[in-house]
């Protein structure tokens, strides 16, 4: 993982969960091997598969003393708060790795390389910090270029932030591996930089440039490839995110998108107005989706990634039953039951649009 192989310790205190520790999710979920423990100390003694259903036997230890005990080498931040800051009971984890001479990987906004006590401590002993959300300092600019790639470009879009949007790409990459597609997968958040290789954190860029890295990504990705499945950010929906999500969706040029949902979730995740904004139906948010795209080029939404975690499994396959009658797209858990059906939504909208002979 960036650069060699690890053995990390996933830095959760006190948010080892489903909702909470995406990057840590995302890492065990992917990147299983890289993995030596979680710390929690709250949930110290148990496994990640029994906190989070994912990373199975993979202890969750009380500290960093504990996590070295079992064989981690490097720390990474396991939890991207909003706000981006380090919790201040953190620091003294992130210390004491870089006090052993660990790597310390961190997706937050805050950069710790940029912090004098902690750069300091990693001076000392040649650690490094190592900061995946600090942006190139090129300033490209956007101008449709993926449009005429002959590349199916597809992007995971969002009901909300933390919808799966990064889960659901990488398993339709893997389904359309699977039947002999060449599909990449292009990173633009910081998990998506620890699962895949290579990318940028868009929600880290300047407004004015999101369009053009992602431009640069797709055209970068689609050497080769049948499809270019790019990770979504936040949401067109969310008072906060929804510029990322605009930038992504006009610089990816998509010519389809899967949408992605949360099932049971009603309202968008702000934390300053847990209740304010409810989550629009999803055949709205289909609407809204192609509508805005259109602004740039034409893409249809070809189907729906849902999140059914916490359902027993009929109430999952009625979930996604649901939400293909009303949206008339594919739908499917693609963690839960597969992404067959998104990948055969997505091999058909080439076929029809292959160019004639």
């Amino acid at each position: 993982m960036l650069g060699r192989p690890r053995r990390l310790a996933l830095l959760a205190e006190g948010r080892f969960t489903p909702t909470e520790a995406k990057t840590a999710v995302g890492v065990l979920r992917y990147r299983p091997a890289e993995v030596a423990a979680v710390v929690d100390s709250g949930r110290a003694g148990r496994t990640c598969r029994d906190c989070v259903g994912v990373g199975g036997d993979t202890p969750v230890v009380r500290d960093v003393a504990a996590a070295a005990a079992v064989g981690a080498d490097g720390l990474m931040i396991g939890v991207a708060p909003q706000g981006g800051a380090l919790p201040g009971e953190w620091r003294g984890s992130v210390l004491d790795a870089l006090a052993r001479g660990w790597d310390v990987l961190s997706g937050l906004h805050e950069f710790l390389a940029d912090d004098p006590q902690l750069a300091a401590a990693a001076a000392a002993t040649g650690a490094r910090l190592l900061d995946l959300r600090r942006p190139p300092a090129r300033r490209p600019m956007a101008a449709g270029r993926a449009a005429g790639l002959a590349a199916t470009v597809v992007l995971t879009v969002g009901s909300d932030c933390n919808a799966g949007k990064m889960t659901a790409a990488v398993e339709i990459v893997r389904a359309l591996a699977a039947r002999g597609a060449r599909a990449a997968f292009v990173a633009t958040g910081q998990t998506g930089l620890c699962v895949g290789e290579g990318g940028v954190a868009l929600d880290a860029v300047p407004s004015d440039f999101v369009a053009g890295f992602t431009e640069e990504l797709v055209l970068e990705a689609a050497r080769g490839a049948d499809y270019v499945v790019v990770e979504g950010q936040g949401s067109l929906a969310h008072p906060a995110y929804s510029g990322v999500a605009l930038g992504i969706l006009h610089g990816a040029c998509p010519a389809a998108m899967v949408l992605c949902h949360p099932v049971g979730r009603t309202h968008l995740r702000v934390s300053a107005a847990p209740d304010g904004f409810a989550i629009p139906p999803l055949a709205e948010l289909v609407r809204r989706h192609e509508t805005a795209a259109g602004w740039v080029r034409p893409a249809r939404v070809v189907g729906v990634a849902l999140n059914t975690h916490g359902l027993d499994e009929p109430a999952a396959r009625a979930a996604c039953t649901a939400a293909a009658r009303e949206t008339g797209r594919a739908a499917a858990d693609p963690v839960r039951f597969g992404a067959e059906p998104l990948a055969d939504a997505l091999a058909a909208l080439r076929r029809d649009h292959a160019p004639a002979a």
